[in-house]
């Protein structure tokens, strides 16, 4: 299945690149690099938002505004996902390419329309664990007023 997810998003890169005036060799280098981040990982999980069970709302500002939460939702899921994956040993990270080929994604993994790629973890054991950066103090990031 991630071979064919990293077949048919390829397509929309490639098609995205060449509107970007890469060259044929530099899009060639980016399309081997994503298909192999694609199918490389052990666990591959997206994450989409579904606004069917969510409040409908007349006017433009609160259905942006409840469409705006749902994202914040996926995000904060995600980060929990993480997070668990995290405290179980091992890595992950967040790609959001699923967000420039929603209809490609829907189509070939057969999902509901209702369902919009936003992102995708990519789940293993780390090969290197490496050394914990130096964290800023919370005075350095905070204004408390």
């Amino acid at each position: 299945m991630k071979a064919k997810l990293a077949e048919a998003m390829a397509a929309d890169f490639e098609r995205d690149l060449a509107r970007d005036g890469l060259s044929p060799e530099k899009i060639q280098t980016q399309i081997k690099r994503s298909k192999e981040r694609i199918t490389s990982a052990p666990l591959a999980i997206l994450l989409c938002l579904d606004m069917s069970e969510m409040d409908s709302y007349p006017d433009e500002k609160r259905h942006k505004a409840e469409y705006r939460m749902a994202v914040q939702s996926v995000a904060a899921a995600g980060l929990q996902l993480l997070l668990a994956a995290h405290a179980e040993g091992l890595g992950g990270v967040w790609a959001c390419w699923p967000l420039f080929a929603q209809e490609t994604i829907q189509k070939t993994l057969n999902l509901s329309e209702t369902w919009e790629p936003q992102g995708i973890f990519f789940v293993g054991y780390p090969e290197i664990i490496p050394a914990l950066r130096e964290r800023k103090s919370l005075d350095e990031i905070t204004i408390f007023q």
